[in-house]
């Protein structure tokens, strides 16, 4: 491949060089107020924020992971109570569940989509059972719909994990709501390498309840409404100004980066499709896609060989994720040795994670194209 730079599994360089006057000058004027906490970008990007995803509140976090437990801990949960997720994930939400004392009940995915089983949803409540938490997996939703019926029919409050999926749009009937909007509370997260990514860690909540929104500011400062006098317990998690004046500089280009994104995820798509040993990944019938990842199935036990093969090449790839939870070390006392989720334990052995960024190029698309071509044959 000609092409001078390396092809990078998310380019934060390329896309900061083209956006460096805008994210410069929202940094240089943080570095001469000084306000580098609870300064007046961190206000100004949580309502900037508000109005792109149409919701009433949006409130800062240190990260995604605090976003999380600050939602779990506003909802007022007992120790014990279950929370129901998939198993097929990131391991933030077991941990926050674990950490409260919670009791984490997960469940299947989707094997095309990666997504939640409504059904296995609905089969796995109890009269224990507090909250949903659907996880809008590599930039697609999972079938809000349905869990909101079922959260509603048992009295549940619904959490969506939209750390990936900033963006995208859920169809409601005759209306569409943007993702992490939907349910009681919407958490999501600004790491570099998310859709709306800033420079260090970074995260949300979202919610459209006065109440909650309320709690959760007051869970993020120590539990305190008024500074010194704590009324619950909370935590310390802020999103730092310097973070908010990069965020409040790339919010009015996420329409352009997802849209990117998708241009990308369809060369992919038109170029592999029908190619041997690959699943494509599936595609939400309600929800639009703005592609956090670009991740296919490598069958026939070859994934681990494509991706040696792609890395001698040039061509960099991810494995999200190698281990389902309920298959993770730190949980081992969690869950029977012979509980079983089929779907998730087949796709850790068969995904891989294409590169997927707003900087991707004709040149570098054809060279990853050509790559996996060249392994298949």
């Amino acid at each position: 491949m000609s092409n001078e730079s390396p092809i990078q599994m998310v380019d934060l360089k390329g896309q900061y060089n083209r956006l460096k006057d805008e994210v410069d000058q929202g940094m240089a004027g943080v570095l001469l107020h000084g306000r580098f906490i609870n300064g007046p970008e961190v206000k100004s990007f949580a309502g900037e924020l508000e109005n792109y995803l149409g919701v009433n509140h949006v409130i800062p976090s240190g990260n995604g992971t605090d976003a999380l437990q600050m939602a779990l801990m506003a909802l007022d949960l007992k120790p014990g109570d279950e929370v129901i997720t998939s198993s097929f994930s990131f391991i933030s939400v077991l941990e926050v569940v674990a950490l409260l004392g919670l009791k984490p009940v997960l469940v299947d995915v989707d094997p095309q989509t990666y997504l939640i089983n409504p059904d296995q949803v609905r089969a796995a409540i109890t009269s224990r059972t507090r909250v949903i938490i659907p996880v809008h997996l590599f930039g697609q939703g999972a079938d809000m719909q349905e869990l909101m019926l079922t959260a509603r029919e048992y009295n549940l409050f619904v959490v969506e994990d939209a750390a990936q999926c900033i963006g995208a749009e859920y169809r409601m009937g005759n209306s569409s709501r943007k993702l992490g909007t939907i349910g009681d509370v919407g958490c999501t997260s600004f790491f570099p390498s998310k859709n709306l990514g800033c420079f260090g860690d970074g995260g949300a909540c979202l919610t459209n309840d006065e109440d909650l929104a309320a709690r959760i500011r007051m869970i993020a400062t120590h539990g305190a409404s008024k500074k010194y006098y704590s009324e619950r317990v909370g935590v310390n998690s802020r999103l730092d100004t310097l973070q908010a004046a990069v965020l409040r500089a790339k919010l009015p280009h996420l329409d352009d980066f997802n849209k990117r994104r998708q241009e990308a995820a369809q060369v992919y798509t038109q170029a592999l499709s029908g190619l041997p040993f690959l699943k494509l990944p599936g595609n939400s019938k309600h929800s639009s896609h703005v592609y956090n990842q670009y991740t296919i199935r490598v069958t026939g036990n070859r994934r681990d060989a494509m991706r040696n093969y792609l890395a001698a090449e040039g061509v960099p790839s991810m494995i999200y994720y190698p281990l389902p939870l309920h298959r993770q070390p730190a949980f081992a006392n969690h869950f029977r040795r012979d509980f079983s989720l089929p779907v998730s334990e087949l796709l850790v052995h068969e995904v891989l994670s294409l590169p997927m960024h707003t900087e991707l190029n004709p040149e570098q698309l054809t060279h990853i194209i050509d790559t996996i071509k060249a392994f298949l044959s």
